[in-house]
C-alpha cells in the first residue's frame, strides 16, 4: 500500500502534477520560450492568485500595470524556496534562466481558461528587457 503520493515533471515547459478540489500544483521548467528573448506577451488570471517559488537556477517574476500611458513594470529577481504570489487581476510573466525549476500553486484548472493575453508591442518588450536586465545586475 502506497500512503505518499509523489509527482514530477521532468519535461521543458509547464504541467500541472497534482489537482485539488479548489487548487492545483505544478511545475515549470525550463523552456526556450521562458527565457526573456523569446517573452512577447504577458497573462493575467481573474480568479487566482498564483503562488511562485523557485526550486533551482535564476528567474525573474515580472508583474504589470497596464493603464493609458503604458505598461509598469516590476520586478523580482527570485531567490530559492522564497515564496512569491501574484494575486488575481496583475499581469505577469517569467522570465527563467536554462536549469531552472519553479513550483506553482494556483486554483484547480486556472490552466484550462481562466487566462487572458496581452501582446506586448516592440517597444513594449524593449523596456521589459531593460528592466529584468537592472533586477539582476546586483546578484
Amino acid at each position: 500500500m502506497e500512503l505518499i503520493e509523489k509527482y514530477t515533471n521532468d519535461n521543458a515547459g509547464y504541467l500541472p502534477l497534482l489537482m485539488g478540489n479548489k487548487w492545483q500544483v505544478a511545475i515549470l521548467n525550463y523552456a526556450i520560450e521562458e527565457t526573456l528573448e523569446h517573452i512577447d506577451k504577458l497573462d493575467i488570471h481573474h480568479h487566482t492568485d498564483e503562488v511562485f517559488v523557485l526550486l533551482d537556477g535564476h528567474a525573474v517574476l515580472i508583474a504589470a500595470r497596464i493603464d493609458e500611458s503604458g505598461v509598469h513594470y516590476e520586478t523580482a529577481d527570485m531567490k530559492p524556496f522564497c515564496v512569491y504570489n501574484i494575486p488575481r487581476d496583475v499581469w505577469h510573466k517569467i522570465a527563467m534562466e536554462p536549469d531552472s525549476r519553479v513550483l506553482i500553486v494556483e486554483n484547480a484548472g486556472t490552466h484550462l481558461g481562466d487566462f487572458e493575453f496581452y501582446e506586448l508591442s516592440g517597444e513594449e518588450v524593449a523596456s521589459l528587457r531593460g528592466v529584468v536586465a537592472k533586477a539582476v545586475q546586483n546578484r
